[in-house]
């Protein structure tokens, strides 16, 4: 308690060191929707100072430091700071600035963030210097966050340290990328992006939309986006921080942001959001059919919601695998031999979760790893984006996550793909080893005919050819087992190269031919009750060897003449599960219960 009052008695000392709202400053703020919003526009406009781009380090010495939640001065980035525990990381004012070099994971650098894309006025001033809706933020989530929207994420291609995401929109009116800021700083966007619309209304016809803005004055944003900043204005109101903020801003710009000094002016020019909190009714009728060694598929009852069921979260054993807006869904990235129950929750656009569907189950196929694709990415949910921009981009598909550097999405091969320029597209852990990998590629535009480097856990395994003519690539013999990453490297940093259908065959010490049997050799009882197989057969005692695998082909245990004594093996130590016996010239499945 002693260090939170402190904080607060240091917080206001901060918030008064700085200029107040001058004394009749928003006397002429008079009217009520759009003339209230022009009436404001020309407030704050008059007397702004443009002290440039470069001046934006400058004021964030006052304008963007923490006396608020670690009270450490540091940088306030909203898209890593966690009000409730501690940072993941922390920025020094000046020092930790984003140079030159770039950045490559989140802490690196801070950033300057655009809350509304400076692509969008092309990078005019007095715009690009504004520091009334410009923050300091990790250059990675900058850099991730890009020039999309603000809206509330559905399934999620990227989350930030502190839960920032970016991914596709469930917000009413808009199905394409979003970013989602954690809740503590919602309330701070919007007002932020209220004030660029209020302070540049004139110059909005002019500007691009960015699927946000409005081509004219009133209401200056597009319908969904005005919605959801509604919503995020009055589920967060003005804080401390936002106020010192402002105080600040107004003495290094000389304007202020109206709707931090008076939040009335937002429902005064655009009245007040309409507030959904009824949750949709469970999905019903959910069944799972056409089982293989690593996928089910899924379908069930549409649910239904008062404005509108907005997608649907679908779990396998108590994890989230996938969101799909349909109501029908193949679940891919399961383990061979096992049972899986399955339900899914339905979502609205304002993010209302239903009661859980009835559960469905069903065992996956027990076909060894090492046959055929046991993996595959298609790019169906790399993020859409309507401009041909490089930057990094992050999703998520069949439970694996993919980053892809300096690279676009624009392009397409056998559907969605990424092309990648002075990059490189890598995985995050998949499970099952592997054997072999196919890749699909192309050159877009121009360049010369080259390769792509292949790693699997850091280690070059060969290379993918690419040329102006679609072509297929298959490296086999790779042979890893266990956990693996891919990584696929442009090493040509004037080519681009789009790359799309990945699959891969899982890695096993056996594969589906070693699963042979002879008349004479059967084991005994299937399923293994009592940790003891028996085996029946001719020469049993002239077996020099049996060896137990699971289905990853990983070696569970081997046994020297095994029944050179008895007819019997001791499974004791070995845990329930699905396993193969391999002697000399013989292999059976077997189970123990």
């Amino acid at each position: 308690m002693k260090r939170i009052l402190h904080s607060l008695i240091l917080s206001f000392a901060f918030i008064n060191a700085f200029a107040q709202v001058p004394a009749g400053y928003y006397n002429t703020a008079t009217g009520t929707g759009a003339t209230l919003k022009s009436q404001l526009s020309a407030i704050i406009t008059n007397g702004q100072t443009d002290n440039g781009y470069g001046g934006l380090w400058t004021a964030y010495q006052t304008t963007d430091r923490d006396y608020f939640y670690e009270n450490d001065g540091s940088i306030l980035d909203i898209y890593s700071e966690k009000p409730g525990s501690a940072d993941p990381y922390n920025f020094t004012v000046a020092t930790d600035q984003c140079g030159s070099s770039g950045y490559t994971n989140e802490g690196d650098c801070y950033n300057r963030e655009h809350i509304v894309p400076q692509s969008l006025f092309n990078e005019a001033s007095p715009m690009k210097n504004d520091i009334h809706f410009i923050r300091a933020t990790d250059g990675k989530v900058n850099g991730i966050r890009s020039n999309y929207p603000f809206g509330v994420v559905g399934n999620a291609s990227y989350t930030s340290l502190n839960g920032s995401k970016l991914g596709t929109s469930v917000t009413a009116g808009y199905a394409g990328t979003v970013f989602e800021p954690i809740d503590a700083f919602k309330g701070d966007v919007a007002r932020m992006i209220f004030y660029f619309v209020t302070r540049y209304e004139s110059q909005l016809s002019g500007f691009s939309s960015g699927n946000m803005l409005g081509g004219s004055a009133f209401p200056g944003l597009q319908t969904w986006e005005l919605n959801q900043l509604l919503a995020w204005h009055a589920a967060d109101p003005v804080s401390p921080e936002e106020i010192a903020r402002n105080n600040a801003s107004s003495n290094f710009q000389h304007n202020r942001n109206p709707f931090i000094d008076n939040p009335n002016y937002v429902a005064a020019i655009w009245g007040t959001p309409t507030v959904d909190n009824q949750a949709p009714t469970a999905a019903t009728n959910l069944a799972a059919a056409n089982p293989t060694a690593n996928s089910v598929a899924l379908t069930w009852t549409a649910a239904t919601d008062n404005i509108a069921v907005a997608l649907y979260d679908v779990y396998a054993n108590g994890v989230l695998k996938t969101s799909v807006t349909g109501t029908s869904v193949t679940v891919s990235g399961l383990a061979p031999a096992t049972l899986y129950s399955f339900y899914v929750i339905a979502k609205d656009g304002s993010g209302n979760a239903s009661p859980q569907s009835n559960t469905a189950t069903e065992t996956t196929l027990t076909v060894p790893p090492g046959s055929g694709s046991c993996g595959t990415e298609d790019f169906s949910t790399v993020p859409a984006v309507g401009n041909p921009i490089y930057n990094t981009y992050a999703w998520t598909n069949n439970g694996i996550t993919w980053t892809a550097t300096d690279s676009r999405t624009d392009e397409t091969l056998n559907g969605k793909a990424i092309t990648v320029r002075n990059g490189n597209l890598t995985s995050t852990a998949v499970s099952g080893g592997i054997q072999s990998i196919t890749v699909t590629t192309q050159l877009k535009f121009s360049g010369t005919s080259n390769n792509l480097n292949v790693e699997i856990n850091g280690v070059n395994v060969g290379s993918i050819p690419y040329s102006s003519t679609v072509t297929t690539t298959t490296i086999s013999n790779i042979n890893v087992t266990g956990n693996f990453t891919i990584k696929l490297i442009n090493p040509v940093s004037s080519n681009r190269v789009a790359i799309d259908d990945i699959s891969w065959a899982c890695n096993s010490t056996l594969s589906t031919n070693d699963l042979v049997k002879e008349k004479t050799f059967s084991i005994y009882p299937n399923p293994v009750k009592n940790n003891e197989l028996f085996a029946k057969g001719e020469n049993l005692n002239k077996i020099l060897k049996a060896e137990i695998y699971d289905l990853s082909g990983k070696l569970i245990r081997s046994i020297a003449n095994p029944f050179s004594k008895s007819n019997k093996i001791n499974l004791h130590g070995i845990a329930k599960g699905v396993y193969i016996l391999k002697t000399d010239n013989v292999s059976s499945k077997f189970i123990i219960d």
